[in-house]
């Protein structure tokens, strides 16, 4: 990718009526303009492992969105070679009064897999999902963690060249993280190309080869994974003793 910029309307307060809009924008009180990636320059190559670092609010679920084709952005050129499968904002997509079953066609859709995939493989997602009957009941009923297993084994369907991570290895109680882990490392010995995002710098440390550090929706650093998460983790006041006890 080359020059990427994306952003977003903020509002600075709530408009109740359209009358209020017309005079909020009239008097001067318009949205502010918010990039969540500005100026962004990266190019990855097959083989590698990039872990994405960097505070709340830089940018990076953002670039998971972009690299997975959910966003476009808004200026810049972006070409991503590969069949992408995203582990991101899982169930971002389900509708509460929609059941289980129905929510995997929904969810699949926004994450961009073919219809025709979901059929072929519906019986195995939700029998990975451990739903059982629950499947054919309203998405309303279901438990944060019930979702969030439905959204994990509906992303991992896709057998993908490129694999895309973000903040996913903490997925239902400790018996389905294990099994949803183990599928992971599947996913990653098949990849051509994987993107990790996580807070965990001892997790990338030993998962990657290269590693990016964000701020501001841009690149701060970027090279080698334990040059740059040694930069980070002393930026953050975190001593690499200390995190590797975590």
């Amino acid at each position: 990718m080359r020059d990427v910029g994306l952003y977003y309307w903020r509002q600075t307060q709530k408009r109740t009526t359209l009358k209020d809009a017309f005079l909020n924008w009239r008097w001067g009180q318009r949205p502010k303009l918010l990039w969540a990636l500005r100026h962004l320059d990266l190019t990855c190559y097959e083989g590698q492992t990039l872990g994405i670092v960097g505070p709340n609010g830089a940018g990076k679920s953002t670039l998971c969105l972009v690299l997975s084709n959910i966003l476009t952005p808004d200026e810049g050129e972006i070409a991503v070679r590969g069949k992408v499968s995203t582990l991101v904002t899982l169930g971002s997509g389900f509708n509460p009064d929609l059941t289980g079953r129905s929510n995997i066609h929904l969810y699949a859709a926004f994450l961009g897999i073919p219809r025709r995939e979901i059929d072929r493989n519906i019986e195995a997602i939700i029998e990975f999902s451990e739903l059982g009957d629950f499947i054919d009941d309203p998405m309303r009923h279901y438990s944060s963690g019930m979702r969030a297993r439905l959204g994990f084994s509906v992303a991992t369907t896709l057998n993908p060249e490129i694999l895309v991570l973000d903040e996913v290895f903490a997925v239902g109680d400790q018996r389905f993280r294990i099994k949803s882990q183990k599928r992971i490392q599947e996913m990653m010995s098949r990849s051509r190309l994987i993107v990790i995002v996580s807070h965990s710098t001892p997790f990338l440390r030993e998962m990657c080869t290269n590693c990016l550090w964000m701020e501001n929706g841009t690149v701060r650093e970027y090279g080698e994974a334990s040059v740059i998460l040694d930069a980070y983790d002393r930026f953050m006041g975190a001593p690499r003793r200390l995190l590797d006890t975590e």
